[in-house]
């Protein structure tokens, strides 16, 4: 499927359940029952309420979302070595400043009981990669290539965005005295390329930005463990497939591993 075919499925998903939950009221949830679908809008852990009983049934569930937003750091393996090899040197990077963000703006999914549920959801995935050397990696090339420059950039990030949809397995305990869980959530995703940039920052040129797959993989496969307890958690993502589509990166991986806000 094409990217903007996804995007075009996404967002027709995302009106038609708009229209479910257009009498949202401002608190955090609000939850639409019918024949047994549970559609909601949420912002964060709050599908179930401590006040709310354990249901014992299996039901449907789904809705537009704003939740498990990742928040952490990215790290290149090469070859199953954390140091880069010679001719991928270039890609040297500034760990402290090589992020990950991602969240999920749609789900849907099959709560089995109150301790285990299986979902697919839909979101956005961005890898900031903060180059240490002066370079301008290349458009429109058939492999990734760079050339050096003759300034100094205070800022030199090579990025990729990315369309994510994972499958997640969910477990979780019951809710102690103060309404909170622990969660175990894991499971397989599928990413689809948006697009590549490279963002330059210099005294001599300004700022610049500059557009193109990069030969980043159209299509990455890899999986997610989180770990957490009330709406707050730790997350490692690994992607199993190279992160470029070019011979020269052949073995190139990259993971990350941070924050997560927003486990429901």
């Amino acid at each position: 499927m094409k990217i903007n075919q996804l995007m075009t499925v996404m967002l027709t998903g995302m009106v038609g359940l708009s229209a479910l939950t257009a009498n949202a009221q401002s608190d955090s949830t609000k939850v639409i029952k019918h024949k047994k679908i549970n559609v909601s809008l949420s912002f964060g852990d709050k599908e179930d309420s401590v006040k709310k009983a354990e249901a014992p049934k299996g039901r449907f569930m789904g809705g537009i979302t704003f939740t498990r937003l990742d928040l952490g750091f990215s790290r290149l393996i090469d070859n199953g070595s954390f140091s880069l090899s010679p001719k991928n040197k270039f890609l040297d990077y500034r760990g402290i400043k090589t992020s990950t963000v991602s969240f999920d703006v749609l789900y849907f999914g099959y709560r089995f009981n109150p301790k285990f549920k299986v979902y697919i959801a839909g979101g956005f995935d961005w890898t900031l990669i903060r180059l240490k050397n002066n370079i301008t990696i290349q458009r429109n090339t058939p492999d990734l290539t760079y050339v050096e420059d003759p300034v100094n950039f205070s800022k030199n990030r090579f990025s990729s965005s990315y369309v994510h949809i994972p499958l997640n397995f969910e477990f979780r305990t019951k809710e102690n005295d103060k309404g909170k869980r622990f969660y175990l959530v894991l499971g397989p995703e599928v990413s689809f390329l948006l697009n590549g940039m490279v963002k330059q920052i210099s005294s001599e040129r300004g700022k610049q930005k500059f557009r193109d797959d990069y030969d980043f993989q159209p299509v990455r496969v890899g999986g997610t463990v989180r770990i957490g307890y009330g709406g707050i958690g730790l997350f490692t993502k690994y992607y199993f497939n190279d992160m470029f589509d070019s011979v020269s990166q052949k073995g190139l991986k990259n993971m990350s591993f941070g924050i997560t806000f927003g486990l429901n």
